[in-house]
């Protein structure tokens, strides 16, 4: 049996919220600028990690190229998904992460 707000461990307990309660509660939006800042730099220093250990690995120009190429796709569709349909496609399209843009995609097929 799994672990959900219906049957875990804190089910029926009235004297604190439950496990999800309080992660849900820890995961909400962002709002301080410095704390968005932090995340955004985090996001680049694992990149960059990453990247790093990948050509340390594979120290080819080939293999470069290749990894330069595929962030600068990825990069390209986020901005696609995000900027492109809202400003020059969609104006009622409102971005709230990829999975609302698949949402979208799915939606407008019916």
């Amino acid at each position: 049996m799994h672990d959900s707000p219906e049957n875990g461990p804190d089910a029926g307990s009235t004297t604190k919220p439950g496990v999800f309660a309080r992660l849900q509660a820890v995961g909400g939006d962002l709002k301080d600028p410095r704390w968005i800042y932090l995340k955004g730099f985090l996001f680049l220093a694992s990149g960059i990690l990453s990247a790093g250990l990948l050509l340390i690995e594979h120290p080819t120009w080939k293999d470069a190229a290749l990894l330069a190429m595929t962030v600068w796709c990825f990069s390209r569709f986020y901005y696609f998904a995000f900027y492109v349909i809202e400003h020059y496609v969609d104006g009622e399209y409102k971005f709230a992460g990829l999975w609302s843009f698949v949402r979208y995609l799915l939606s407008r097929r019916k």
